[in-house]
């Protein structure tokens, strides 16, 4: 079998969907892998280096000739596709929700598009989750360049010249991002506190050091979704979350917003009467801006400046990372494929649990639940 990986095309992408890691232990499993020329450039992979584990390098025509399996990042135009084998797999991240014009053109085509962000939440699954392992990276990052904007200190720094105090770092949001980004903040010296619709966050936030700030008194919001997501809250928790906010975010240097709803969305967390509240010179990073934004007035890839405050968000946070979000994610796409590794046939072949989650398309036609309930 023929694992083929191809440039990353999409703007703004630095990441690539295969490593000389991964590609050593796909080459292990039996498989032989072909990159295209220059893949890697932009998180520091060498083609020398692919060829050194074991893949062949070559132009994207030849990459992808008679592969049987695609890798990507982003789901590549299905025009690139072309030569792959009939049915081929093509993994990779496809947006299905705001992207159906993406996923219709791979049933036409006849390939069978697995989305790797359907990934269910499963523990056997948890390495394979690449939401997971690149919010990780994003919550990181978005502390960092939080920081980078700030125009002060962060750790409570005692000097000859008198205190420099602690800078105050608001999350909002306690997944994986938010959690990388709790303590990140704490690693660098702000007092941090958080905030979830989960009222099963509490503890996380408390043992990372952080202090949890909760809507009280609301009887049965407990804000859990399926695959741990959160869900949309009741007028009146939305009510009483908006107040509770309003009076803590106003002292806060730093806020971090981090809140998604798959398929829908990002909700809105933060109002431009809120941001007014802050002090100048705080600055607010909104994880979910390219999903349309946790915070009002928020733009991909710009500092916007209201009322004295940054607001910054990247909308491909994880490329800023281009490194080690590759490194993660071809480890992910590795243990998804080896997992399923059947020895007789020679091939991966999907259980019904994860692969009807993934599938998005096969025989022609567009078959994942989700997309078609």
């Amino acid at each position: 079998m023929k694992i083929a990986i191809l440039k990353e095309r999409a703007s703004g992408e630095t990441r690539v969907a295969v490593t000389p890691e991964t590609a050593k232990k796909f080459a292990a499993l039996g498989l032989s892998v072909a990159v295209e020329a220059g893949a890697g450039d932009t998180a520091s992979i060498t083609d020398v280096a692919y060829v050194e584990a074991g893949a062949t390098v070559a132009d994207a025509g030849a990459t992808v000739k008679d592969a049987d399996i695609v890798l990507g990042i982003q789901a590549p135009d299905v025009a690139l596709l072309k030569g792959a084998q009939a049915g081929a797999w093509v993994a990779a991240l496809f947006d299905p929700f705001t992207k159906r014009d993406v996923v219709d053109a791979y049933a036409a085509a006849g390939f069978e598009a697995l989305s790797m962000e359907f990934m269910p939440r499963i523990t056997r699954a948890q390495s394979m989750d690449v939401l997971s392992s690149q919010s990780n990276l994003a919550g990181y990052k978005a502390v960092l360049a939080a920081a980078d904007a700030y125009g002060r200190a962060f750790p409570m720094m005692m000097t000859a010249a008198g205190t420099v105090q602690a800078a105050r770092a608001f999350i909002m949001g306690v997944g994986v991002a938010g959690l990388q980004a709790i303590a990140t903040a704490r690693r660098l010296g702000a007092q941090v506190s958080a905030t979830d619709v989960r009222s099963a966050t509490k503890e996380q936030i408390q043992s990372l050091g952080a202090k949890p700030i909760f809507v009280e008194n609301v009887a049965g919001i407990e804000g859990e979704g399926s695959g741990g997501y959160a869900t949309e809250m009741s007028e009146e928790y939305q009510k009483a979350q908006a107040e509770l906010v309003s009076s803590h975010i106003a002292k806060q240097d730093i806020v971090i917003t981090t809140a998604l709803i798959p398929g829908r969305a990002a909700p809105r967390l933060i109002t431009d009467a809120q941001i007014a509240t802050m002090k100048p010179g705080s600055v607010i990073f909104d994880l979910a801006v390219a999903q349309g934004g946790n915070v009002e007035g928020s733009v991909p890839d710009e500092v916007v400046i209201k009322h004295g405050v940054k607001i910054i968000g990247y909308s491909n946070t994880p490329a800023a990372l281009p490194a080690d979000a590759s490194a993660l994610f071809a480890r992910n796409h590795y243990n998804f494929l080896s997992a399923f590794w059947d020895k007789e046939a020679g091939r991966p072949v999907l259980d019904e649990e994860i692969g009807n989650a993934i599938r998005l398309t096969q025989g022609g036609k567009v078959v994942n639940e989700r997309l078609t309930g």
